[in-house]
């Protein structure tokens, strides 16, 4: 299966609860923590409403 790479590039402070909880889900805690994922509709879904605190990488 195809994989990817998130990284974390914002803080999680000040925002809604649900983004928090979505970063988390996400496995990430740290900021500029990198983790690598499973390419599957979930977590696109996860990565694109968070998209303004985390980054894809190669």
């Amino acid at each position: 299966m195809k994989r990817i790479r998130v990284r974390l590039v914002k803080s999680t402070n000040g925002c809604k609860a649900g983004h928090r909880a979505t970063v988390l889900g996400l496995g990430l805690k740290k900021l500029h923590q990198t983790v690598e994922l499973a390419d599957t509709p979930a977590v696109r879904g996860m990565i694109s409403r968070v998209a303004y605190l985390v980054r894809l990488e190669s």
